[in-house]
């Protein structure tokens, strides 16, 4: 009855996440009583129970008749109990966050013979474990045992397994003349002592799996605690709990618990300074709490050059390693992105893939290196600038070198896998020990996504370092995501940025590829008067280098230039000239034609374009998915223009599922567009709306104005034709405004011509004056 009652007590102090010493202090009752009470060894008053369940909000009227039950039951023995060993540290004031995983710990203890707590240095490690421990104390009545194994204290030596082994059985009692002097032994007669009791065991800051084996409990229903920079992954049965640094609620809560309250300033820069590190939070809060003239901000002026106490804790954990693994620590504080992968970090320390590998999992059990995702690795940021403090890592500009050339290596990949059409002499200087598997669109494409946030990093950080060629390279490369990403102002600014070492590289055909880029992204983002110069100054160059393919290309891109001025005839001669030339490639020529048959549906010569574009496709298919997919476009946008809406919609609809096979939401967006306007000429109001709005979303999410704007005016247009002004204006507005904001002065045009039509005063014009050319 008494083990009933002592049940829900336990449950109520796991409620209320307290320590024996808080619950002393709230209900008013020794901290020996209520071992007592939570071990069944004694029964509590009943305002005893009140208090725990008003301290856990709980209702106490239900555990009346449990009290009553074990109050009326057998009595203790007069002598009590007697005194059990408990060597548990003082528990840390006031314990906060680590919510989840004191739950996770409390429960896997009971049920567990070994828990083992794992995080980098000041993490909280110790003060988790100890806590729990306390309130744990009830259920292990027959002793709470601690040992400190010293295994990363600096200026001492660990403690070794024997002398631990004799610390532990003398303080479960034992003479000194029963211990034996063997380790083997010691272990076999702590293990059948620590049989016939339920105790708990702390082994706090331990080396290695090998530094604790002996020290655990064989049978019995004991439980050890163990807390360790290393994951113990080579101890069987073992519940691991793996911390990482605080939540920031957490963080602020902790931080002003220990600083003694609020302070003026901002505690978020405080806590940025301290990486939300538990340890760097009380060292950084301790400071405050004794200085109470001091705001948040001089706090925040202090921290600026560092915290000696945290750096001294870090620096503990890097002498525990070996040369090469402390060379690939420091190597991994360069990284300039979020995350890198095994054959990044080969290509970095220029070593073969096993010892990569080999070497981030030794950083990740000694929580040096964080794995947040399998196969990803990332650094925190306080352990980055200890690394990036540390000089093992050698010649950093040699070591960006080689990851940008691993970057390089598989964006060439991509290129291939997704049939990049555009010529760019992209060298690699230090082929990478060891490149993924890329084969294949999807995988290709999977790793181009994965990698994205780290060569857009990698560009910048090559810029600054001098490193030309992958500056230049990496900053060509990224432009193929267009379709997939949008981005065309990011892309151009990369661009912009590496065109200094473009042309310090002296190679002309470099240069030019890099001009005919800067032109293309420039028309993408619909600044084409920008664009017309750097597409001609990349002609003339490719032309004097006899690149053919690349001239064709620049002249494919002023002929489209030509198009968004409504200049279809001027964009005809030019193509008329790209396809004179001697272009050995059979798909640039297909490209080339299909851009033709746009412009002959300008020049509204729609049997024509449909002919041409048809003969076209059939060569494209299973040859260049973008251009069947331009093709079939265009034959959609024929069809309208020959009164067929349904064979519009079906046209429209296979170049959604194409560019949704590809995975192009730009390209997708501007299917949905010809499909809203074939609905909209078939009647079907509802589904136009619907598929418009999608494409909306897909170009706003990638912040592309000119797709906006692309989108807009043919829905409008659409509108219009099939009998709905309101809604026609609607659109035009809208795409006046997205182009007057961000001067795109073709589309400001097309949209003010459209509301001319509306018969409608057109914004910032007098009524009846016609709108500007």
């Amino acid at each position: 009855m008494r083990e009933d009652l002592a049940g829900w007590l336990r449950e109520l102090r796991d409620l209320t996440g307290r320590s024996l010493r808080e619950l002393e202090r709230e209900v008013h009752v020794s901290s020996s009583s209520l071992s007592r009470y939570f071990s069944g060894q004694a029964v509590p008053p009943w305002p005893v129970v009140v208090a725990l369940c008003k301290a856990a909000n709980r209702d106490p009227r239900p555990l009346r008749e449990v009290w009553e039950r074990a109050k009326d039951g057998p009595q203790a023995s007069a002598a009590g109990p007697a005194p059990v060993r408990n060597d548990l540290p003082h528990d840390v004031a006031a314990f906060t966050g680590r919510r989840a995983e004191l739950g996770v710990l409390l429960a896997a203890a009971r049920d567990t013979s070994v828990v083992a707590i794992d995080g980098m240095g000041g993490v909280g490690k110790s003060a988790l474990a100890v806590h729990a421990a306390h309130l744990l104390t009830a259920d292990f009545p027959d002793g709470q045992f601690y040992v400190d194994l010293h295994g990363f204290t600096p200026g001492r030596e660990r403690v070794e397994p024997a002398e631990a082994l004799r610390v532990l059985l003398t303080a479960l009692g034992l003479p000194p003349a029963r211990i034996p002097d063997a380790v083997v032994e010691r272990a076999g007669l702590w293990r059948s002592e620590l049989a016939t009791r339920r105790a708990i065991v702390l082994l706090d800051n331990a080396a290695d799996a090998d530094h604790v084996r002996d020290l655990l409990p064989g049978a019995g229903r004991s439980s050890v605690v163990i807390t360790s920079r290393r994951r113990m992954v080579e101890l069987d049965g073992v519940q691991p709990i793996s911390l990482d640094v605080l939540p920031t609620a957490e963080a602020a809560e902790l931080f002003v618990e220990s600083a003694g309250g609020v302070r003026p300033g901002d505690v978020g820069e405080v806590l940025r300074r301290c990486g939300n590190l538990p340890l760097a939070i009380r060292v950084a809060a301790a400071r405050l709490r004794h200085r109470p003239a001091w705001t948040l901000d001089t706090l925040v002026e202090r921290l600026r050059g560092g915290e000696p106490a945290v750096s001294e804790v870090f620096e503990m954990s890097l002498r525990q390693l070996d040369p090469a693994q402390r060379r690939m620590f420091g190597l991994l504080g360069l990284v300039p992105g979020e995350d890198i992968d095994a054959y990044g970090a080969a290509a970095l320390a220029a070593i073969p893939l096993a010892n990569a590998r080999f070497l981030l999992e030794d950083l990740v059990d000694v929580h040096l290196l964080q794995e947040p995702a399998a196969g990803r690795y990332r650094m925190h940021d306080l352990l980055r600038k200890a690394a990036r403090a540390d000089d093992a890592a050698g010649d950093p500009a040699s070591a960006i070198a080689r990851l940008a050339d691993y970057y390089l290596s598989g964006m060439l990949v991509v290129k291939e896998q997704v049939a990049v059409l555009v010529p760019l002499p992209v060298t690699v200087s230090q082929r990478p020990p060891a490149l993924p598997d890329l084969v294949g669109y999807e995988t290709a494409v999977g790793w181009m996504d994965t990698e994205w946030l780290n060569l857009a990093a990698m560009l910048p950080l090559a810029v600054r370092m001098g490193l030309d060629a992958p500056a230049v390279g990496i900053g060509q490369l990224l432009t193929i995501s267009y379709g997939w990403r949008g981005g065309a102002a990011e892309l151009h600014r990369g661009l912009e940025i590496s065109l200094p070492a473009a042309e310090g590289l002296g190679e002309p055909r470099v240069l030019a590829a890099h001009r005919y880029l800067l032109g293309a992204v420039l028309m993408r983002a619909g600044r084409l008067a920008e664009a017309v110069p750097e597409l001609e100054t990349a002609r003339v160059l490719m032309a004097a280098e006899g690149d053919v393919m690349g001239e064709g290309f620049a002249l494919l891109q002023l002929a489209e230039i030509r198009m968004y001025h409504a200049d279809a005839g001027g964009a005809v001669e030019l193509l008329r000239r790209a396809t004179s030339l001697p272009i050995p490639a059979e798909a640039v020529r297909l490209r080339l034609g299909a851009v033709l048959g746009q412009a002959l549906l300008q020049l509204r010569r729609y049997d024509e374009a449909a002919e041409v574009i048809s003969d076209l496709l059939e060569a494209a298919r299973g040859q260049d998915q973008q251009t069947e997919r331009m093709c079939l476009e265009l034959l959609g946008r024929a069809a309208l223009g020959m009164g067929d809406a349904r064979t519009a919609l079906e046209f429209a609809e296979q170049t959604v599922a194409i560019s949704r096979a590809t995975r192009h939401p730009i390209f997708e967006a501007a299917g949905l567009t010809d499909t809203a306007v074939a609905l909209r000429h078939l009647g079907h109001l509802d589904d136009a709306a619907a598929r418009h709005a999608e494409a909306m979303r897909i170009v706003e999410q990638a912040a592309e104005p000119h797709r906006i704007v692309r989108s807009l005016i043919p829905y409008a247009e659409a509108c219009l034709a099939t009998g709905d002004p309101e809604a026609a204006a609607r659109h035009f507005e809208a795409a006046l405004e997205v182009a007057t904001g961000h001067g795109l002065e073709h589309a400001v045009n097309a949209a003010r011509a459209g509301l001319a039509q509306l018969s409608r005063p057109v914004p910032g014009h007098s009524p009846g004056n016609p709108p500007p050319e």
